[in-house]
């Protein structure tokens, strides 16, 4: 009996490791301090929230989310936390992003820094937390939806000889849902979003390099848009614009545009309540699916 006890433990042991390495609560990005970080406080320490599905339900699939709040705030639960489990109902996991901020002092590129490193650890660490590495995708609304974007248009493979074994992998996701985005640093933007980004005078250079319609190119992996004609803070043409670069390069997207709602109307309320979720929700699982994302 002793000896079928041990042989049960050390087949099961691999799973019981797994299992324990799995975060099961925020964790930084950088244990030892963000590059270019400024201090010590939360605010200075890139992280994020795992929300895990069942384990009958997982597809080993996982998402980025970046809360909006206009580079100034995060709307950490109607944006955030909310979005991680709608997507744990279809067998998604869900990272919600907790990056820097304009407000606090940082500026472009840490907040690109921030969503490229949240996207290499997840896929770092896919295999022993039950993930495929090449089903990492990135959600984001609003300033979270041009970050998002950034991170679809300007990634890069990793470095092989790199000694932090996270900056080995690539930074690309695999799939991309942008709500109700901030996409242009030009005519359309959201001036809000390119100040606390840029500051007050960035070069044309900077604002064309951040204009993410103008950085799409056949790599840019799959997307799906939502936006509505009545968003008074971040127009619909800066959907409009992505989703035309998109056409232009043959890069696989879905674009949902609806007449009403307003900036912000996240999964279609800020309390988490199915009964209450906007059309594009069901829209977005299905597409969702098509990529081999959601069961």
């Amino acid at each position: 009996m002793k000896k079928l006890q041990t042989a049960l433990l050390l087949l099961l042991l691999p799973a019981y490791l797994a299992a324990a390495e799995r975060p099961a609560t925020e964790f930084p990005l950088w244990p030892d301090g963000a590059p270019g970080a400024k201090g010590d406080k939360q605010t200075d320490i890139p992280s994020l929230i795992p929300l895990w599905p069942d384990k009958a339900k997982a597809t080993g699939a996982a998402m980025i989310l970046c809360p909006g709040g206009g580079y100034g705030a995060l709307m950490m639960d109607y944006e955030g936390t909310h979005f991680g489990r709608w997507l744990n109902e279809h067998g998604i996991a869900g990272f919600v992003l907790r990056y820097r901020l304009g407000r606090h002092g940082y500026r472009h590129p840490a907040m690109l820094n921030d969503a490229q490193r949240a996207i290499r650890h997840v896929r770092a660490h896919a295999k022993e937390w039950g993930l495929n590495p090449d089903k990492i995708g990135i959600l984001g609304t609003s300033a979270g939806g041009h970050l998002a974007a950034t991170a679809t248009t300007l990634f890069d493979a990793g470095d092989a000889s790199a000694p932090d074994r996270i900056n080995r992998v690539s930074s690309r996701p695999d799939a991309a849902i942008l709500c109700y985005p901030v996409i242009t640093m030009g005519e359309f933007t959201h001036k809000g979003s390119r100040r606390n980004l840029l500051g007050d005078n960035p070069s044309k250079a900077l604002l064309d390099k951040l204009s993410c319609e103008k950085q799409v190119t056949g790599n840019t992996p799959p997307t799906f848009i939502f936006h509505t004609v009545a968003d008074q803070a971040v127009p619909v043409e800066n959907a409009l614009l992505f989703a035309s670069a998109l056409r232009e390069k043959n890069v696989p997207f879905d674009l949902h545009i609806y007449q009403e709602g307003r900036h912000g109307v996240a999964l279609g309320s800020r309390d988490y309540n199915p009964a209450k979720r906007h059309p594009w929700t069901k829209d977005c699982e299905f597409w969702l699916r098509r990529q081999g994302f959601a069961n």
